[in-house]
């Protein structure tokens, strides 16, 4: 499995898009809008291969001077369990470090808690809504 930094506009991004659609959006019968992806210029934007196959990705963007938020955070359904979260994360994490940020923090859906609480995550707010369903402020301090 390759993790690498992928362009907005490249072939890979339109990958990135499709799982995206496919893993957070369809299932709650949502879509993305141009506007939404054309904000993403400015976004870190990170995927897993497997040869040319996307297996997952995510993004990160600065919320403030030393604070990230990963955004989009989608594995493969088919995927899903095998470790390449677990990978995703870690390489995100590695690069926030490298760009100086210390707090990396998300809105988590209610049904990923426990997997990012074992990756040292701590849930910081009460329950909301977005995108329909319920999800919590998780953030990590970065070392």
């Amino acid at each position: 499995m390759a993790l690498k930094l992928i362009d907005h506009g490249s072939p890979e991004y339109q990958q990135m898009v499709s799982l995206r659609n496919e893993v957070l959006r369809k299932p709650l019968g949502l879509s993305f809008s141009h506007e939404e992806l054309e904000k993403e210029k400015e976004e870190i934007l990170i995927a897993a291969f497997e040869d040319e196959k996307m297996l997952g990705c995510c993004m990160l963007v600065q919320e403030e001077p030393g604070t990230v938020r990963l955004r989009q955070m989608a594995v493969s359904n088919t995927l899903q369990g095998k470790g390449i979260g677990r990978a995703l994360m870690n390489f995100a994490e590695n690069i926030a470090r490298d760009r100086g940020y210390r707090k990396l923090t998300m809105h988590a859906r209610k049904t990923a808690v426990g997997f990012y609480e074992h990756l040292g995550y701590n849930v910081c707010s009460e329950e909301f809504e977005e995108v329909t369903i319920p999800h919590y402020v998780m953030e990590k301090r970065l070392r």
